[in-house]
């Protein structure tokens, strides 16, 4: 087989008609080599031949026997029944939709035969439904014994794949190899020929889980092309000659001296290295990340300032309008001595003061511009756009932020800001185009938040808690999941807390979720910041960037029902002031293991860095809060819980091999297309 030909279709191979290959199309698999990347679940392992004294029930068994009774019932929708037997004892063979003839077949009277299939044990007798395999004792060979087990597809037989995989997995030993022989030595690793053919034809049932050095292989090829790509992606960046931003020290100074706050170690080592990138000839590509409450805005507010004293404009893009109302409002107000324009544009402002606000973004006279993904619309033209900030914007792909930075031009600057830490493994995985810098301490104060855990059903109690810490001037949160409506009630979980609430406080109560209209939602919350509203129930929409230094404490609703970083990341909305905050995790009785080691985390700690890598550790790769990517897939073989060392001997070898000047693009051209990276690359030179 040629290299190309692992991009032909599947209909190509024997036995693959339109019927077939539409299946495995709806799976994924339109070409060969989505074929050989569909790996194995598991193993069956045929090896347990047992007596018939010895069968276990729900295991895979080759038992040795002859057939010396048939049952036939009259009526076809019973099964066919064979009684089969050793010398020690008895199994009948079941059969659904199998005729007369064909039974008879495969299993004649008294000859000795070899069957395998899970046993199984009905009516205080063995029995094997449908067996997987039924051969003549000369022909015993033909049953594999390690045999490679697949995701099931719609329609299609098990022994079909198998026989589907046979066909064509012998094709590829004319495939080269990308990786030298002696790096293959350092590692003990076969070749990719070897590796896929291992795994879809192993020898032992471990060749095939995610430790095995045939899959580490193939999994380390996928990790090296993603990071190939960041690689390519900075070496395209680096040839971009910007205009450097002239950072001026006394507005640096004045800047520091607007804010009520002065900027602990950890933000003056972050802005230095943003500072640094503005002020180069090199464009900007920055992830800003710290816990939640670390400092991330002001220090995206202070670049933004020195951004615009240089003579560019700056946009600040966030997620919701009710946190660019915020950042909006923020900026003015810390500006308010400046003889700066600053806007905020979002889809519900009124058309004549969008449209006019767009056209002083056009004519350069409007210095900052908050706004929600209205600022990217292609009637949002800047005259002179320096530095994009994203704030909370954690979904966005490497060809999204491409996308986002040719907005401006080769002069503009943009810098991510994550919502939470991210996993280091992630950080890898999601931004290894982009430089970080690391906010890993919070503004000091001497408040905590002191997290608590009770049943939900012990309510009395919880209203009890809710009640004292009204009494002491306190604002409450009181989040619920996002669950289906009740069949009865017709009201969501947040309807029936918030008139709960409603009957059995004195105060009052808001409700905020995501089926409301913006309007609804942003002047709810306003109340809920001006004081007005006391406590306020609400999905997850409150989990972005809210601030309501008011607003002391949080009580989670089934909080199983949540991930451990989204947790934190809820949690983080209180201890914005300056007294003790609580947070108030109320879990159902049907709480599993990773529920009850969730809530034990969080109990514990109050690092959002130790938080997100417990967090990858308890749900996996591509289920973190937000770090999937928007419009990606996550990888098909690679899984950063089994193989978190990968991530990091990619980056060392790519490092090494540029070293040795390796004209990397070139040479592992082939693995790029393997895993669909070449199109990165094309759509990066095509623009």
């Amino acid at each position: 087989m040629k290299f190309e030909d692992l991009f032909s279709s599947v209909n190509k191979i024997k036995g693959v008609g339109p019927v077939i290959s539409k299946k495995l199309s709806d799976k994924g698999i339109e070409n060969k080599i989505d074929l050989f990347l569909n790996l194995p679940t598991g193993a069956i392992d045929r090896r347990f031949c047992p007596k018939l004294d010895q069968l276990e029930v729900g295991v895979i068994s080759t038992i040795f026997v002859r057939p010396i009774k048939y049952s036939i019932p009259r009526f076809r929708n019973l099964p066919n029944r064979v009684t089969c037997k050793d010398e020690y004892g008895s199994i009948d063979i079941i059969f659904f939709n199998s005729r007369e003839s064909y039974i008879r077949q495969i299993l004649p009277l008294n000859e000795e035969v070899v069957i395998s299939g899970k046993v199984g044990f009905y009516k205080n007798k063995y029995q094997m439904t449908n067996p997987d395999y039924i051969q003549s004792i000369d022909k015993e060979k033909d049953i594999t014994k390690i045999m490679a087990k697949y995701s099931s597809v719609a329609g299609i037989s098990p022994k079909t794949i198998q026989k589907i995989y046979k066909e064509e997995i012998g094709k590829l030993k004319d495939i080269g190899e990308w990786h030298s022989q002696d790096f293959l030595k350092k590692m003990a690793w076969p070749t990719w020929y070897d590796a896929i053919y291992n795994l879809h034809n192993p020898i032992n049932v471990s060749d095939v889980n995610k430790e095995s050095k045939f899959y580490k292989r193939l999994a380390f090829d996928e990790i090296f092309s993603n990071f190939l790509i960041f690689s390519e992606i900075k070496k395209r960046i680096k040839k971009l000659i910007k205009v450097s931003k002239v950072i001026d020290e006394d507005n640096l100074l004045k800047i520091k001296e607007m804010l009520p706050f002065t900027l602990t170690k950890s933000q003056q080592e972050a802005l230095k290295e943003i500072l640094t990138d503005i002020s180069s000839e090199r464009k900007m590509l920055r992830v800003l990340q710290g816990d939640v409450g670390s400092g991330k805005t002001a220090v995206a507010m202070i670049a933004a300032y020195l951004t615009v004293k240089s003579g560019y404009q700056v946009a600040f893009l966030c997620p919701t309008e009710l946190l660019a109302k915020q950042h909006f409002l923020l900026f003015k107000k810390v500006l308010e001595n400046e003889n700066l324009n600053v806007q905020l544009l979002t889809s519900k402002i009124k058309g004549s003061e969008q449209v006019d606000t767009r056209f002083q973004l056009s004519q350069n006279k409007v210095d900052i511009v908050v706004g929600t993904h209205s600022l990217f619309q292609e009637k949002t033209t800047f005259n002179n756009l320096g530095l994009i900030v994203i704030d909370e914007q954690h979904k966005f792909g490497v060809q999204q932020r491409i996308n986002l930075s040719l907005k401006g031009s080769v002069n503009t600057d943009v810098l991510l800001m994550t919502a939470t830490p991210i996993p280091r493994t992630l950080i890898l995985t999601n931004y290894g185009d982009m430089d970080i810098s690391t906010i890993n301490e919070k503004p000091f104060n001497n408040t905590t938040i002191n997290t608590l855990a009770k049943p939900a059903e012990q309510m009395d109690d919880v209203m009890f808690f809710l009640k004292k810490r009204l009494d002491e001037k306190d604002q409450v949160y009181w989040v619920t999941p996002l669950i289906e409506e009740s069949e009865k009630l017709k009201l969501t979980p947040a309807v029936k807390r918030y008139e709960y609430l409603k009957k059995k406080l004195k105060v009052e109560v808001g409700l905020v979720h995501g089926a409301m209209k913006s309007e609804e939602k942003n002047k709810i919350m306003e109340d809920f910041i001006s004081g007005k509203i006391k406590v306020i129930v609400s999905t997850t929409v409150i989990e972005v960037g809210i601030d309501n230094q008011n607003a002391n404490t949080m009580i989670i609703e089934n909080c199983e029902r949540f991930g451990l970083s989204q947790l934190h990341q809820l949690r983080g909305r209180v201890g914005r002031g300056k007294v003790d905050a609580h947070c108030l995790l109320l879990y159902s009785k049907n709480i599993g293991i990773n529920g009850k080691k969730r809530i034990q985390i969080l109990k514990s700690s109050l690092d959002g860095f130790y938080i997100s890598e417990e967090d990858l550790k308890l749900r996996g790769f591509g289920d973190i809060i937000g770090y999937k990517q928007s419009g990606e897939k996550d990888f098909i073989i690679a899984d950063p819980a089994y193989h978190s060392d990968l991530f990091q001997l990619a980056k060392e070898e790519i490092e090494n091999l540029e070293n040795k000047n390796v004209k990397l693009e070139q040479h592992f051209s082939q693995l790029l297309k393997i895993f669909k990276k070449d199109r990165v690359l094309n759509i990066i030179d095509t623009g």
